[in-house]
């Protein structure tokens, strides 16, 4: 039995964690700053760490957003 996951498993996951810490937040938005965070890294040789990097990454760019928001 294997325990890897496909990348909109890896994604999907990632936004539902950052949906929950970020309620004030819309989901549409967290889901295309995950998109686009996993997708610059995935080309890179970084396929072990892509789920907690891309979590990092977009929820270094939500607080940002937040933050010029207010």
């Amino acid at each position: 039995m294997t325990t890897e996951m496909n990348d909109e498993d890896v994604m999907h996951q990632v936004v539902d964690r950052l949906v929950e810490k970020n309620e004030d937040i819309p989901r549409e938005l967290i889901d295309e700053v995950v998109r686009e965070e996993f997708t610059a890294l995935a080309g890179r040789p970084v396929r072990d760490y892509l789920s907690i990097l891309t979590e990092r990454a977009a929820k270094k760019r939500l607080k940002k957003l937040a933050k010029n928001k207010a």
